[in-house]
């Protein structure tokens, strides 16, 4: 194998690739049963679950 075969299979292949599991994360977290994960990773910042000073949990 020379190098410009390695390098259009790796450019072709890759590109390929990358489409299909950039897509693939995309349907995951667009996907409609993940509303109410969103919701609450987005109110993380504002839940008080413990005192200012513990740090413990």
């Amino acid at each position: 194998m020379t190098y410009e075969v390695v390098r259009n299979f790796a450019g072709t292949w890759g590109l390929i690739y990358l489409v299909v599991v950039f897509l693939g994360v995309i349907a995951f977290v667009l996907r409609p049963s993940m509303g109410k994960h969103a919701e609450d990773a987005a109110n993380i910042p504002f839940n008080d679950d413990h005192s200012e000073g513990d740090i413990s949990k």
